[in-house]
C-alpha cells in the first residue's frame, strides 16, 4: 500500500478503515489518507471493528482510540505527523556531503532504534539520516543547527536526500503537524504530502 501511494495510487475514498497485520516486530502504525485509514497492528479484527468504526476517519487520531491502541499493543505513540514522500531523483546531489561511518556516532545510535540499513551523512551545519523504517521503505531524518536555520538549507538538505536513495526508492519523511518551517522546506524540496501518520514505538524504544 506505501508503494502505491508513492505512486499516487491512493486507497479508495470510501471512509473506510484498511486492517493490516504488523510489518515488523518492531513497527505498528496508522496511517490515514483522504477518506481512509490503514491500521497496522496486531489487534484482533473484532477489537479493532469495536473501536473504530468505518465512516469517521478522523477518529483513529484521536485520543480515546490511540490511548485504547496503546493500551492494547502496550506501545506508545512516537509522534503524530504529516507524510511526505520524494520520487527517487537521478544524478548526484548539488549539495556536498560527508558520509559518516562510525556505529557508536549519537545520530547512528539514535537512528537505529527506528530505523534500519542507516547513512548519516554530514555537511556544513547540518545532518541527515537515511535508513530503513517502517514496511521496510526509505526514511528521512534531518537536523539544521540553529545558526542555520532560515537559510535554505534544511531544503537543500532535503533535496539532496532524495539523490540517496538505494535501487532508485521513493523516500519518505515524517514531519510533526506544527513543524512549519520544516513542511515548508521540504514542500520547496520537492517532497509532497501524501497522508497522516502515528508511528506506535515498543515502550523500551524511548527508555535508552
Amino acid at each position: 500500500m506505501l508503494d502505491g501511494i508513492a505512486r499516487g495510487d491512493f486507497p479508495p475514498t470510501d471512509m473506510s478503515v484498511t486492517h493490516v497485520a504488523q510489518p515488523s516486530a518492531r513497527d505498528a502504525a496508522v496511517i490515514a489518507t483522504t477518506a481512509h485509514v490503514i491500521v497496522a497492528a496486531d489487534v484482533p479484527p473484532d477489537w479493532l471493528a469495536e473501536h473504530l468504526p468505518p465512516g469517521d476517519p478522523g477518529a483513529a487520531f484521536n485520543p480515546p482510540f490511540l490511548g485504547a491502541l496503546e493500551a492494547r499493543t502496550e506501545r506508545r505513540v512516537n509522534n503524530i505527523d504529516m507524510l511526505f514522500v520524494s520520487p527517487p531523483r537521478s544524478g548526484s546531489p548539488a549539495l556536498a556531503l560527508s558520509a559518516v561511518h562510525d556505529p557508536e556516532h549519537p545520530r547512528v545510535r539514535r537512528a537505529g532504534r527506528y530505523r534500519d540499513d542507516i547513512t548519516v551523512y554530514t555537511c556544513e551545519g547540518g545532518v541527515l539520516v537515511i535508513g530503513r523504517g517502517l514496511a521496510g521503505r526509505w526514511e528521512l531524518g534531518l537536523e539544521v543547527a540553529p545558526a542555520y536555520r532560515g537559510k535554505g538549507l534544511g531544503r537543500a538538505m532535503a533535496t539532496a536526500a532524495a539523490h540517496l536513495v538505494p535501487d532508485g526508492a521513493p523516500l519518505w519523511a515524517q514531519i510533526g503537524v506544527g513543524n512549519v518551517a520544516s513542511i515548508r522546506a521540504f514542500l520547496a524540496a520537492g517532497f509532497l504530502p501524501v497522508a497522516e501518520e502515528a508511528l506506535l514505538v515498543s515502550h523500551a524504544v524511548g527508555d535508552h
